[in-house]
């Protein structure tokens, strides 16, 4: 009789868990890593990760949450509807010089609550143009490129 017992409350929670689950929302991105590639310091560091609420529930994302303060998110504050699709969007610091690689952790009610998106790239410094005054023979001055 216990062995019946146990057998059935087994059965019941995993019936329980499969059916919570797919009935629950679900997020799905079209690409969880973004490559910058090489980047000038100071270009534009802002870029979209697109996703979809797959599953049959309203998808609320309650937080997202960059791995240093050189990356900012912004994500929808409203619920996304089944079959809608949205986007975070996630700025880099472009004014750092080097090699990145950050995360961004998007926390919502999803049945994959916890998702990890990356960024990585390289931010190169822009060489100085230096100029130098010439005089022409008019007597008037301009700026030579050296």
């Amino acid at each position: 009789m216990k062995k019946l017992l146990l057998l059935a409350s087994v059965l019941f929670i995993g019936i329980s868990g499969w059916a919570q689950e797919s009935t629950s929302a679900k997020v799905a991105f079209e690409k969880e890593t973004i490559d910058y590639g090489n980047i000038e310091k100071g270009a534009d560091g802002s870029r979209e990760f697109v996703f979809t609420n797959t599953g049959l529930e309203p998808l609320i994302i309650t937080n997202c949450k960059g791995s240093c303060g050189c990356t900012v998110p912004s994500w929808p504050k409203t619920p996304i509807a089944p079959g809608e699709k949205a986007s975070i969007k996630v700025k880099y610091d472009t004014q750092r010089v080097g090699q990145f690689t950050k995360t961004v952790t998007v926390m919502s009610n999803a049945s994959n609550d916890n998702v990890i998106l990356k960024i990585r790239g390289v931010v190169k410094a822009i060489d100085k143009v230096e100029t130098v005054p010439v005089k022409k023979q008019s007597g008037a001055s301009t700026l030579q490129v050296k």
